[in-house]
């Protein structure tokens, strides 16, 4: 912990609450305003109370009077400074600041048309957007597809992907606040004729690198996947089918470009639109960039995350912790009233988005600490337990949020879209339209020294690099705590947890019955992750961000099936990354004809001209490199991997000079080298050496002892599995929320 005596931006006046470096970190990185010179010129405490002034200064426009926005600004500040609650980034970045945009909200979604001028309009549109601090998501299913007619200029169209890109390339060039791309979301109906070239637009090339993206699936072809039958792709231009395609195909190659690289997601449309209270506006076609909040077009939402561990109370008698009931209630009681007068407050960089967001006053009350309150109250994460208490926990909750909305709405009125809704005919007088949300909370979670959203912890154990190449570990302090209070700790412990990439399962350590209630993320099964996800959004108002981690272990199928159970289990959307799949770009050696058909056949149907080819890289002459000691029936072999920047790109093998084979191992190596200096990530080649292994069995086997020594080297878990450093301060980053985050300057891709 940083001691506030010794700290002049942490100095604090009033109740005074620690900030671990780490958060510290964070809020001189992103929130803290800066002169022109870069020199920070506000400490913590002006930051939560030049926020709580701007947004209790809105209860003037409901006739508040000097006293009553004094007090309402003082409750605000207790709150954020004690970070039981956080708004959004856009919030505490721009609220109250001079000269700052008045935009205090982070997702929004921009519609798009099949016509020339609304395709500008949303590329104008994301641009200011991300300069205010948020992100975008865009339905592209209007769009006609690549080569329908033009008749306007007797051309032929180049169809959705292309306009993504050419948004891409316009988020390239903008960073928001100077230290960071904007985020896009990119939507595709699956009945669009161009959904097959969608599903692998990120891996073809690699020119889309600011999209998230995702199929807007229905119901009606996620029953044909099952039942293995065909749809129809509907041109959007005409409203008329123009082939069948197998649906079980489309699923198949949905689910191992999202294996391949964890694009694309699934977006349950039909769900989304099922659970809209305001029908009449139209239909809900997108989401924001990390998924969990549909929105229509020209729409935004207001979003704030409660930290759940900070509403624990210690049980009189045995000293264990129990829920804070009441306190949770206040909390959303105030929070709720916070996010409403931000509507007020912002004025967004477009006119349409004032209007439609006064129209809808959507809010989005979400959540922080899950993993850390589970650990509280020892509870394991994904357990049968903790799901029975967490559908409880959302229940209750999302009660508490709209009893909140309602009170506001005695005072206030109840927003302008409620005639006609669904709360009009069910005789609720609210304030908003949506309110219960589970959105990312990468930066604000650090800032509140907690886990992130629901998501379990990543790992125990995480290392920042700092001068001279050395690495300072970081461990989860509730961890240490439990240890120490109960006698099992020693110094060793981290190294340990290290090696066991961030987990204390298996280590005899750490007590049997503590190992389950300190849960990482890759400890869980794939439907444990699902089902935590269903569990918040069986009372969610509108999605939960979560992002399913696989170890890279994982297979298609274990895809599949969680793709398949999240639309069982009623969820709004899913999301999948599989560890280390982003180390490179996938060579993809597949392609669909015209008409969007994968030949199954297995014979090509792709002319040798259109065939990508794939040119290694000339290496540099110094790297970093590996060796691996392997026995073998042949003797003791050591295999040497040389790195760039942690991705392996060279492999040499060293037999003992009597070895009968020396020759074939030599060859082997050069072509593995050449495939890897290709671009062919780590993973498909573990595969099928793997499959070659399998077949043969013999440790001697050539397969084996590369198998072992790219294993044991553990070279894709490092620098955050293969993700790219942060562009920030240049450590690792780790896929959480639908997003890339780095968890030691709190530098987030998303909003």
């Amino acid at each position: 912990m940083t001691n506030a005596e010794t700290d002049p931006i942490q100095a604090s006046t009033l109740e005074y609450i620690p900030l671990s470096d780490n958060a510290l970190t964070v809020l001189r990185e992103r929130y803290l305003a800066k002169d022109d010179q870069g020199n920070i010129v506000e400490t913590v405490d002006q930051l939560w109370a030049r926020v709580a002034r701007e947004i209790a200064m809105v209860e003037t426009l409901y006739e508040a009077t000097h006293e009553e926005v004094a007090s309402l600004e003082e409750q605000f500040r207790r709150m954020l400074a004690s970070r039981t609650f956080l708004p959004n980034s856009p919030t505490l970045m721009n609220a109250g600041r001079p000269g700052s945009h008045k935009q205090y909200s982070a997702c929004f979604v921009i519609p798009i048309e099949d016509d020339m001028q609304s395709i500008g309009n949303a590329v104008t549109a994301a641009l200011l957007i991300h300069k205010s601090g948020g992100g975008t998501g865009f339905s592209f299913s209007n769009l006609r597809p690549k080569r329908d007619r033009v008749r306007s200029s007797g051309g032929v169209a180049s169809g959705p992907v292309s306009f993504m890109k050419i948004i891409d390339g316009a988020t390239e060039q903008v960073r928001q606040g100077g230290t960071r791309r904007g985020a896009n979301m990119g939507i595709l109906h699956v009945q669009h004729p161009d959904i097959l070239d969608f599903v692998g637009c990120k891996t073809h090339d690699g020119q889309i690198r600011n999209f998230n993206i995702s199929v807007a699936a229905t119901d009606e072809f996620m029953t044909a996947v099952k039942e293995d039958r065909l749809y129809a792709l509907i041109n959007p231009r005409t409203k008329q089918p123009v082939k069948q395609i197998s649906a079980r195909l489309v699923f198949d190659r949905i689910v191992e470009e999202a294996w391949k690289t964890g694009d694309p997601g699934l977006f349950f449309i039909n769900r989304a639109n099922r659970a809209c209270p305001i029908p009449a506006m139209g239909e809900i076609a997108s989401t924001n960039p990390c998924g969990e909040i549909p929105l229509h077009g020209f729409d935004a939402c207001t979003l704030g995350s409660i930290d759940l561990a900070k509403h624990l109370r210690i049980q009189p008698g045995d000293g264990e912790y129990e829920l804070d009931w009441e306190s949770l209630d206040q909390t959303i009681r105030l929070a709720v009233r916070f996010l409403d007068n931000i509507i007020d407050a912002n004025d967004h960089p477009l006119p349409q988005i004032n209007a439609m967001t006064r129209q809808t006053r959507r809010i989005g009350l979400g959540i922080m600490g899950y993993a850390r309150l589970l650990m509280m109250l020892g509870l394991p994460y994904g357990s049968e337990e903790a799901l029975r208490f967490t559908e409880r926990l959302a229940h209750q909750m999302k009660a508490m949020a709209w009893r909140a909305s309602a009170q506001l709405a005695h005072t206030r009125g109840v927003y302008p879209a409620w005639k006609g809704s669904k709360h009009e005919q069910e005789g609720r007088r609210v304030r908003h339209s949506y309110v219960t949300t589970v959105a990312p909370t990468g930066s604000i979670s650090m800032i509140a020294d907690t886990s992130a959203g629901c998501e379990p912890e990543f790992a125990l154990v995480w290392f920042k690099h700092v001068l001279e190449g050395r690495k300072l570990p970081y461990l989860c302090d509730l961890f240490e705590a439990t240890a120490r209070r109960e006698g099992w700790w020693h110094d060793d412990l981290i190294d340990k947890i290290a090696a066991n990439h961030g987990s204390c399962r298996g280590l005899k350590d750490v007590p049997a019955h503590r190992q389950p209630v300190f849960t990482v993320a890759h400890d869980l099964t794939p439907e444990q992750h699902v089902r935590v996800q269903a569990a918040w959004q069986r009372f969610s108002d509108t999605a939960v961000s979560k992002t399913i981690n696989l170890p890279c272990t994982a297979t298609v199928e274990d895809v599949r099936h969680a793709y398949l159970l999240a639309w069982e289990l009623d969820c709004s959307g899913i999301t999948v990354y599989r560890d280390g799949s982003r180390a490179s770009q996938v060579l993809n050696l597949g392609k669909a004809d015209r008409n969007g058909s994968l030949s199954t056949n297995g014979t090509s149907q792709v002319p040798d001209a259109d065939l990508p080819i794939a040119h290694p890289f000339e290496l540099p002459d110094v790297l970093d490199a590996k060796r691996v000691h392997v026995k073998t029936t042949d003797g003791h072999v050591y295999v040497t991997i040389s790195t760039l920047k942690t991705r392996p790109l060279e492999v040499f093998i060293h037999t003992p000079v009597e070895a009968s084979n020396a020759e074939i191992y030599e060859s082997f190596a050069r072509v593995l080298s050449i495939s890897l200096r290709s671009g062919v990530p780590v993973e498909a080649l573990l595969e099928q050496l793997e499959k070659a292994n399998q077949r043969y069995g013999s440790v001697a086997s050539i397969p084996a002892a590369i198998i072992r020594a790219l294993r044991m080297s553990q070279l894709i878990k490092e620098n955050g599995e293969g993700l790219p450093p942060c562009p920030q301060c240049n450590q690792g980053t780790v896929r959480q929320e639908n997003c890339l985050l780095c968890r030691h300057c709190g530098w987030t891709k998303c909003s």
